[in-house]
C-alpha cells in the first residue's frame, strides 16, 4: 500500500491510476476470508436490524428516516474492519460498530450525498448515475482522513472523474456480484455485501494510499 506522500491528498489529484477491477475483487476476496464469520455474521446482524425496524416502523417514510440514521455508520464498520486486515492488524467483531465513533460526519456525508444523487437521479438519469460512482470513496474519505462530508465527497468525485468509465465497470461487476447473491435465495449475500466492501477498500488503499503505520480507525 502506498503512503499519501508530501504533496498530501491533494497531490492525489495530479498523479495518475488505473483501475484494477480483478485486482480488487481478488483483495476484497482475501481480506473476507481473514475474517469470513465476522462479516458474515455482521451482515445477517445488518439485515435483521432493517427487519426490524421494518417491524416497528409504522410508515415507510419513518422507516426510511430511521435506516437512514444507522446506515452510515454501520456501512462504515465493513470498511473499518477491511482497513485493519489490509493493515495486518487483529480485529474484533467490535470494530465492526466502531463508526458510531465517527457518527455526525459519516451520517452527512451520507444523507448529502444521497440528496445530491437523488436530485440528479429525478432532473435527468445521467447526473444521478454520474455522482453515484463518482462518490464511492466518500465515505471511506471522511471516515479514513477525517475529512468533512463536502470535503469528502468533492475530493472523491474528481479523484474519480478522472478514471469514470473504469470505475463504472467496477461498481457493475459490484452489482452483478450482489445479483448473483440474491439468486442463491438471498444467503449469497451474507458474502457478496462484506466482499463488495472488502473490493471498495482494495481500490481506495491502492489508489488513495493506506499507510500501514496509521492509527486505526
Amino acid at each position: 500500500m502506498k503512503s499519501y506522500g508530501s504533496a498530501g491528498l491533494e497531490g492525489i489529484l495530479q498523479q495518475s491510476y488505473t483501475v484494477k477491477i480483478n485486482e480488487y475483487i481478488g483483495s476484497g476476496w482475501k481480506t473476507f476470508k481473514k475474517n469470513p464469520v465476522g462479516f458474515a455474521g455482521f451482515t445477517l446482524l445488518f439485515f435483521l436490524v432493517n427487519v426490524a425496524i421494518a417491524k416497528v416502523s409504522q410508515s415507510v417514510t419513518l422507516e426510511g428516516f430511521i435506516s437512514l440514521l444507522i446506515s452510515a455508520p454501520l456501512n462504515a464498520g465493513f470498511l473499518i474492519v477491511a482497513f485493519k486486515l489490509l493493515k495486518k492488524r487483529a480485529t474484533t467483531f467490535g470494530d465492526f460498530f466502531r463508526g458510531f465513533n465517527h457518527y455526525l460526519p459519516l451520517f452527512l456525508v451520507s444523507l448529502v450525498s444521497s440528496l445530491v444523487i437523488g436530485i440528479g437521479l429525478l432532473l435527468f438519469l445521467i447526473p444521478g448515475l454520474y455522482l453515484a460512482v463518482a462518490y464511492i470513496f466518500a465515505l471511506p474519505l471522511v471516515l479514513e482522513r477525517k475529512m468533512n462530508f463536502w470535503a469528502g465527497m468533492e475530493l472523491s468525485r474528481k479523484l474519480i472523474s478522472k478514471q469514470w468509465f473504469s470505475f463504472l465497470g467496477f461498481a457493475l461487476v459490484l452489482v452483478l456480484l450482489n445479483l448473483a447473491g440474491v439468486l442463491l435465495l438471498g444467503v449469497g449475500l451474507l458474502v457478496t455485501i462484506p466482499l463488495s466492501a472488502c473490493a471498495i477498500a482494495a481500490a481506495y488503499a491502492d489508489i488513495v494510499g493506506l499507510p500501514a503505520s496509521s492509527a486505526d480507525l
